[in-house]
């Protein structure tokens, strides 16, 4: 019934996935106009990949999602001003990928071993970060990009549902 509500022009869900929604915060806040812009969503999972193509194509963007079954990967995240990475594979939207002044909001998040630090692994997104900030115009770290965003807009769905919950009564 959500993911339906969001699909559908005119309605709105009750609540929208935490880190897509913070995803278009991201966007927005930083003054990215969305309307008009193309887009590339890497992953299609229910909780993040689909809803954060609905939320852009809410926002008036042309979306094309991208996942394990896309021919052309590379060449279809080449062509777009947004880049939004969820797919769950380190560092697999490499620098070459990305439009000059594109913007990149990396959703991932996965340990890679690396034994020059104290815990034998580091952090990383789903974008070879160093390679896309020559790119990008603007780009999320992992970590520290998406996933303090997430954590608000949990904070905001949990106000909503309390301010229906009251008004309901």
């Amino acid at each position: 019934m959500n993911i339906g509500s969001l699909a559908m022009r005119g309605r709105e869900p009750l609540y929208v996935s935490c880190t897509p929604k913070g995803c278009i915060q991201l966007l927005k806040r930083s003054g990215v106009n969305i309307a008009g812009k193309t887009a590339a969503v890497v992953g299609r999972s229910n909780i993040v990949g689909l809803p954060a193509a609905l939320l852009l194509q809410n926002e008036d963007a042309t979306v094309t999602m991208v996942h394990s079954r896309t021919p052309n990967a590379e060449e279809v995240v080449r062509k777009a001003d947004i880049v939004i990475a969820a797919c769950g594979k380190a560092e697999m939207v490499k620098g070459s990928w990305i439009k000059p002044g594109a913007v990149v909001i990396d959703v991932g998040i996965n340990a890679v071993d690396d034994s020059s630090t104290k815990r034998g692994y580091r952090l990383v997104g789903d974008v070879a970060f160093s390679e896309a900030a020559k790119h990008a115009s603007l780009i999320t770290p992992v970590p520290g990009g998406v996933g303090p965003m997430t954590i608000a807009m949990l904070l905001q769905n949990t106000l909503e549902g309390y301010k229906r919950r009251v008004a309901s009564h």
